[in-house]
């Protein structure tokens, strides 16, 4: 393409942003007039087909530094895809299509929600490690069914933060060739330039992670193509380094800090407009042979699918496809899950082992692994093989960035994953959370060593205030089973939901319970394990203090307080359930009193008292901890008689039966 085409392209887009913006009075126009030029010579890179955004072999396209909307949603009308003119019109309007930071989900187009710099590249890692683990179950000798490229623009923000090295060390691990990352190297922050706070040399920083490391002006069209052409025949991932002037095209601006995050103003769109060409006191203008330019993207995008389906569907692939298929279709009915009836204890981070390795025995796309801790968390997926061949993948110690990975590999589409660590260490991981939470990502979490049941570790791997952190985040649901059993249902509601959960599991063992259960109840997120005639208390409680409190219950009914004993696996799911539900569970006829070691101050809501942790836990063996803590049968029963005003005193249970 001529460059003064793409010159003309170009300098469409950066006048779309900043009237985008100005409109809007706010947003950020110096990322976008900066990467103008880029997007122009990506366009005619990229991979992917307007009429179907979720064609599985296109180039994913992640915009690491989402507050560059501006660009963004241009492209994305420009390119035509389900964006108006008047969407771009409504920048940051409440209700509408172009909200200030990309959503997954809101408009289409968007691989991912970014927002949170660094998150962006994570997810290009997981999108890229997900088509590798793909290609590799369905691609054959003389056919490759996912072939394409993952691409990542990316800013100086996004490589301060600390999850781009997580990320970007385990793609040069990995070896992740399809990988190509964009670096927009501007030297702009909002505080001024780069230098007041970093000087590395970014290039030997990657160099030394085993990415092939290419530098380019990135406003001379020339430069950027050829890179771009060398970053696709790589043999491991790509970071072409663009110097960028932030802010490009504007007048008297060009290069400032000030372009980051404020409208331009009037006055200097005209002036800068006038500059290039166009018409200065026309807004949104869209020339004619630029529209065209940009729409080919549509005819040509659904050539390439047609190719692809033609190329598998036509060629002698057979196993491919089947496998392909298996990949896209999982049968979660086809699971057979373990048996506990047998076991009189088991912790459940044992339990879940078993029940992940049945999951992943019968479900071909699912996988997984955790940050180091695989022999403690119980995560590996036994004769299964490593990644990317196999389904068990190593994430080191990368807690932050194996979350944002898996998130964006459960969007793949072809790929169900999960990941783990100590629960206390999910703190690593919360902002990755959160996104999948607001974006309704279906990411597994587990996470094991649920309380001060870790012991001698001592109060800083002992979580205290994480089950009240997670129950509060919108649309995720933590799951706390008491038993094996309760696990086993958990995981079979969990494949139910649209949403990211957290499988929070004991490293101590739990006793099997026998009391017969309605476990379809447990998708309720709570219900009755324990019923007694004209009852005048309730108990609430999950994981491991659900035994202690069906134990004082017994002996509480020897005091008058006849106790019901309610499971609580699953909070949220408890508190989305109808009021009768609610009410039938937790009779209005008895006081109600909670029992969780962690902060818990959520069952308030239910609860007339909470027993739970008023501080930090401390080092010492598990069982001294609950008994310190009044998280034993005596320490139950003695909140419980206050609760009703009851004097308390011991009981001997099988003397007073007598």
């Amino acid at each position: 393409m001529p460059n003064t085409m793409r010159k003309k392209m170009a300098n469409t887009i950066r006048f779309l942003a900043a009237d985008m913006i100005q409109k809007a009075n706010s947003g950020h126009p110096g990322a976008p007039m900066g990467l103008a030029d880029i997007a122009v010579v990506l366009s005619e890179h990229l991979h992917h087909n307007p009429k179907n955004p979720k064609w599985l072999n296109r180039d994913r396209l992640v915009f690491s530094g989402g507050h560059a909307t501006g660009l963004i949603y241009s492209l994305l009308h420009l390119w035509g895809y389900d964006l108006s003119l008047d969407d771009l019109k409504s920048f940051r309007q409440f209700d509408s299509r172009t909200p200030g930071h990309p959503e997954y989900g809101h408009t289409e187009g968007i691989e991912i929600t970014t927002g949170p710099l660094g998150q962006g590249i994570a997810n290009a890692v997981g999108f890229a490690m997900a088509a590798a683990y793909t290609a590799e179950q369905v691609n054959s000798e003389t056919c490759d069914l996912i072939d394409h490229k993952v691409y990542c623009l990316c800013g100086d923000g996004d490589l301060e933060e600390g999850i781009s090295y997580e990320a970007c060390a385990l793609a040069g691990h990995l070896g992740l060739k399809d990988l190509i990352l964009i670096y927009d190297s501007n030297e702009i922050t909002i505080e001024g330039d780069t230098g007041l706070a970093w000087s590395e040399d970014v290039a030997k920083r990657f160099e030394a992670q085993n990415w092939n490391v290419l530098k380019v002006n990135g406003h001379c069209y020339d430069e950027i193509d050829n890179a771009l052409t060398e970053a696709k025949k790589a043999t491991r991932p790509t970071i072409i380094i663009a110097n960028t002037i932030i802010g490009k095209g504007a007048e008297g601006l060009e290069g400032s800090h000030e372009t980051h995050g404020a409208p331009l103003g009037e006055e200097t769109i005209e002036a800068s407009k006038e500059r290039a060409g166009f018409p200065p006191e026309e807004k949104f203008y869209i020339p004619e042979d630029v529209l065209l330019r940009f729409r080919c993207a549509i005819e040509e995008g659904d050539m390439l699918e047609k190719e692809w389906i033609h190329r598998h569907k036509e060629a002698p692939l057979i196993e491919q496809n089947e496998a392909l298929e298996r990949l896209l279709t999982p049968d979660f009915s086809s699971i057979n899950y373990p048996d506990f009836s047998g076991d009189a204890e088991v912790a459940t981070r044992d339990s879940n082992g078993k029940i992940l390795n049945a999951i992943a025995t019968a479900i071909p796309g699912f996988v997984g692994g955790s940050a180091d801790l695989g022999p403690s968390n119980k995560t590996t997926l036994k004769e299964m093989g490593d990644f990317p061949k196999g389904r068990n993948i190593h994430f080191g110690i990368r807690e932050h960035s194996m979350a944002a990975i898996t998130n964006a590999m459960a969007l793949y589409g072809t790929v169900i994953p999960f990941n783990a660590t100590f629960f206390v260490f999910s703190d690593y991981q919360k902002p990755a959370v959160r996104i999948a939470a607001l974006t309704g990502i279906q990411n597994f979490f587990v996470w094991t060593h649920d309380s001060i049941g870790v012991g001698e570790d001592g109060p800083t791997h002992e979580p205290i205030e994480h089950l009240s952190q997670f129950r509060a985040l919108p649309n995720f649901y933590v799951w706390r089973p008491a038993d094996a059993t309760e696990n086993i249902a958990a995981w079979k509601k969990a494949f139910e939901i649209n949403a990211p959960q957290g499988f929070v599991l004991s490293r101590q063992k739990l006793k099997t319970l026998k009391p017969k259960r309605d476990f379809g109840e447990v998708a309720n997120g709570a219900y009755i394990v324990k019923e007694r005639k004209n009852a005048n208390m309730t108990l609430m409680a999950s994981g491991s203090e659900l035994m202690p409190c069906l134990m004082a219950a017994c002996h509480l009914e020897l005091l008058g307080i006849k106790a019901n004993v309610v499971s609580v696996p699953c909070l949220d799911l408890f508190n989305e359930q109808d009021e009768a539900y609610k009410a039938r569970v937790v009779s209005a006829d008895t006081k109600v009193l909670a029992v969780e070691a962690a902060t818990a101050t959520e069952y308030y809501r239910y609860a007339d008292d909470v027993l739970g942790m008023e501080s930090f836990g401390a080092s010492a063996p598990a069982g001294e901890l609950f008994k310190k803590f009044g998280f034993t049968i005596e320490g139950i029963m003695r909140r419980a008689c206050k609760l009703m005003d009851v004097e308390y005193r011991e009981v001997d249970l099988g003397k007073e039966l007598n």
